[in-house]
C-alpha cells in the first residue's frame, strides 16, 4: 500500500530526515515511535507533502506520489489526520464532519454520518455541540471522524492519543481495529508504547531523523534495551 525508500528532508538547510524507508501493508496497521522531536511528525508530513523532499521515493498504491503538491496527495485516497486537534471550533460536530465529505471512490469503504457516529458514540451525543465545546478526547475523535469523511483507503494519524483521558485512549483503540477490520490500513506516529502496542501490527522507531529498529513487538519485547535506548523518558 505504502512504500517509502530513503526519504530524506529538510527545514531550510536543517537536514531532519535521513534515509527513512519504511512500509505500510494492505488492512496493515504499522507504528512509527519514537521520543518528542525525534522525527515523526516530519515523517508524516513529507508523506503527505507538507515538508519538501530532498531525495527519496514514496510509492502508494504502486504509483510514485514523491512529487505531488499535498491536496493532491490527499485526493489519493489518503488521509491525514494531523498532530493538535484541528477542528473548526465554531461549527458544530456535523458540520465538521460534513466540511471532509468526498464522493466514494472505488473499492474504499463509504463513511457516512451515522456510520461514523456508531464508531464515535461521543460525537453522536455531541452531535449539534460545537466544536470549542468538546473535551480534549472528543476534539481527536471529530478530526480522526472528519478525515474518514473523505472515504480513505489509507490513514495518517499523528500523536493521537497525546494529551487525552485513558478512557478515551481505550475508544481509540477499539476505533483502530475497525477501521482496520473496514480494510484500511493506518499508520500511526506515537510516543505512547502501550497504546501503539493495542493497535499496531508492527513498529519502526525513530530517533534524531534516523529509523533505529523495524520488527514486531514481540521482538521488541525481548530487546528492552532498544526501548530503554529509544523510547524511555
Amino acid at each position: 500500500m505504502l512504500e517509502v525508500e530513503n526519504l530524506t528532508s529538510r527545514y531550510g538547510r536543517a537536514q531532519i530526515l535521513h534515509d527513512i524507508s519504511l512500509t505500510v501493508g494492505e488492512t496493515e496497521v504499522v507504528a512509527l515511535l519514537g521520543r518528542k522531536g525525534a522525527g515523526k511528525s516530519t515523517t508524516m508530513k513529507s508523506l503527505m507533502g507538507i515538508v519538501r523532499h530532498k531525495a527519496g521515493r514514496i510509492r502508494y498504491d504502486g504509483q510514485d506520489i514523491i512529487d505531488r503538491s499535498s491536496h493532491v496527495t490527499c485526493r489519493a485516497e489518503i488521509g491525514y489526520v494531523p498532530e493538535g486537534r484541528r477542528i473548526f471550533s465554531g461549527l458544530t460536530v456535523e458540520e465538521n464532519l460534513e466540511v471532509g465529505r468526498r464522493d466514494k471512490r472505488a473499492d474504499t469503504p463509504e463513511w457516512t454520518l451515522e456510520h461514523l457516529f456508531v464508531l464515535f458514540p461521543n460525537l453522536r451525543e455531541r452531535r449539534r455541540n460545537l466544536g470549542k465545546h468538546l473535551s480534549g478526547g472528543e476534539q481527536q475523535m471529530l478530526t480522526i471522524a472528519r478525515t474518514l469523511m473523505g472515504n480513505p483507503k489509507l490513514v495518517l494519524l499523528d500523536e493521537p492519543s497525546e494529551g487525552i483521558a485513558p478512557v478515551i485512549v481505550e475508544q481509540m483503540a477499539t476505533v483502530i481495529a475497525e477501521l482496520k477490520r473496514e480494510g484500511l490500513s493506518v499508520l500511526i506516529s506515537e510516543q505512547n508504547l502501550h497504546f501503539a502496542r493495542l493497535v499496531s501490527d508492527r513498529a519502526y522507531i525513530i530517533e534524531k531523523g534516523a529509523l533505529r529498529y523495524d520488527d514486531s513487538f514481540a521482538d521488541l519485547d525481548h530487546h528492552p534495551e532498544v526501548s530503554q535506548k529509544y523510547l524511555a523518558v
